[in-house]
């Protein structure tokens, strides 16, 4: 189902259009001039806009111009009763897909959608062809030398083959989405979107018509007709993150989706059918979260068709250099980029608990600390020696007699996280073993936690 715009401050102009068009079965918004249409864009993923040329606020050929600079794949057919063979030939000039004067016939508009539908899927399959070739060329940071790696993106590419689901496991920035991209990429689906969404940054309120989209009116503040992120992902494949962390209630209506191939959006009747590859990733213990009943078996093993580990970097060491010299090149080191051998040894005899995200991150700092270039010494290297292990010993840790609050001591290792890093949140949840994304959630917590409550 395309999803189009219609702009014009005139309403029976709106209405009419829309009725053209719903007709057809296309699912159409509308804006009453180009500010407001704007703002949809940037929030809505649309398939074309049909605009009039003179509106307050914002005219047409100033909503064309926002939506080329913002580099939005949507195309624009102006609609108009002021045409002159100047202007049409000027819009055309700036990027108009069609000009189209008013009065028109149905015909003449539904062959003009039509059209631009063609081309709004060309421009999306470019997207994507740029993106799949970015990450084919290294922009993906698939450096591997090691056997354990090597294993890894074979099976990776076995598994490309099929529509298997995929369930990529490791520790946090092991480069579990770096994988889930390369499976897309060597897939029969690489032409249609990767669409990857992280479960753990999403509010539990909001899970679900962020995965299966709502319908006007569904809850306070929907005001229009919202696809989710299986629509957008019809056809491509949808890499759901962190899916460890899905509440409970999205468990069974994502089963329910992955068993029947269709969603239902929130507040809709319509079962709206679809063709989704899904591909999930965890750094949690999906067996241990069975267990304890905070994930559904059936789930699990829905998604768990195709396990793949993604080890850490302290277990292939032998990627740390080819990885180290690769980000150094990225940031525009060049050819100059050296470590000397007591820079080499420092990377080697560090344990990386952020793996493969936190050497992206060294690197990048080291070439702060170098900027006249040249040999990267250990003395570069040597904030190193400070960081965090890979893991906290908590053998010592025994609860009191008189017991504990979780709530607040949660919220006094956030705090002091917090303070430690000067309010550095991506370094705080590294401070506490959690990515940025938990971490975020983790504070949304403690912050709602009322001061003194006790059970």
């Amino acid at each position: 189902m395309a999803y189009i715009l219609v702009v014009d401050d005139e309403e029976k102009m709106q209405h009419l259009l829309a009725i053209m068009l719903i007709r057809q079965g296309y699912s159409v918004d509308r804006a009453g001039d180009g500010r407001r249409a704007l703002e949809m864009v940037k929030s809505h993923p649309y398939d074309m806009v049909i605009s009039d040329i003179r509106m307050p606020h914002l005219d047409g050929t100033g909503l064309l111009c926002a939506i080329r600079d913002l580099n939005i794949p949507c195309p624009v057919v102006f609609i108009t009763a002021h045409a002159t063979v100047d202007s049409a030939v000027e819009a055309m000039r700036m990027g108009v897909v069609d000009y189209i004067t008013k009065p028109f016939e149905e015909e003449r508009i539904l062959l003009t959608v039509e059209r631009t539908l063609g081309i709004s899927r060309i421009m999306a399959e470019n997207i994507e062809l740029k993106q799949e070739l970015f990450q084919i060329s290294g922009g993906g940071e698939i450096v591997c030398v090691s056997e354990k790696m090597k294993q890894v993106m074979e099976n990776a590419r076995r598994v490309a083959a099929s529509d298997t689901a995929v369930l990529i496991t490791g520790e946090s920035g092991t480069g579990k989405e770096v994988v889930a991209r390369f499976i897309h990429s060597s897939s029969p689906r690489c032409r249609a979107r990767f669409v990857p969404v992280n479960c753990a940054a999403i509010s539990p309120s909001l899970v679900e018509s962020e995965l299966f989209g709502h319908e006007k009116g569904a809850f306070t503040g929907a005001d229009r007709r919202t696809k989710g992120k299986f629509e957008y992902a019809d056809g491509g494949s949808l890499f759901l993150d962190e899916i460890g962390d899905l509440p409970l209630e999205a468990q069974a209506k994502l089963l329910r989706a992955l068993q029947d191939k269709k969603i239902q959006r929130v507040g809709g009747n319509d079962e709206i059918p679809l063709d989704v590859r899904i591909i999930c990733a965890t750094n949690q213990d999906l067996r241990k979260l069975v267990e304890t009943g905070r994930f559904r078996q059936d789930l699990y093993y829905r998604i768990n068709v195709f396990p793949i580990e993604t080890p850490p970097l302290r277990d292939r060491a032998d990627d740390i250099m080819p990885l180290a010299m690769h980000f150094l090149t990225r940031l525009g080191a060049g050819q100059d980029a050296a470590l000397t051998d007591g820079a080499v040894r420092s990377l080697h005899s560090y344990q990386w608990p952020g793996n493969v995200r936190e050497l992206a991150n060294a690197m990048e700092r080291v070439m702060i600390l170098n900027p006249g270039g040249g040999a990267v010494t250990a003395d570069t290297l040597s904030f190193l020696r400070t960081a965090p292990a890979s893991s906290c010993n908590t053998d010592g840790f025994r609860i009191p007699a008189e017991g504990i609050s979780i709530e607040a001591l949660e919220k006094d290792l956030v705090c002091q996280a917090l303070e430690m890093t000067g309010n550095n949140q991506t370094a705080a949840a590294r401070l506490l073993g959690l990515t940025r994304a938990k971490f975020r959630v983790l504070l949304r917590q403690v912050e709602d936690t009322p001061e003194g409550v006790k059970d």
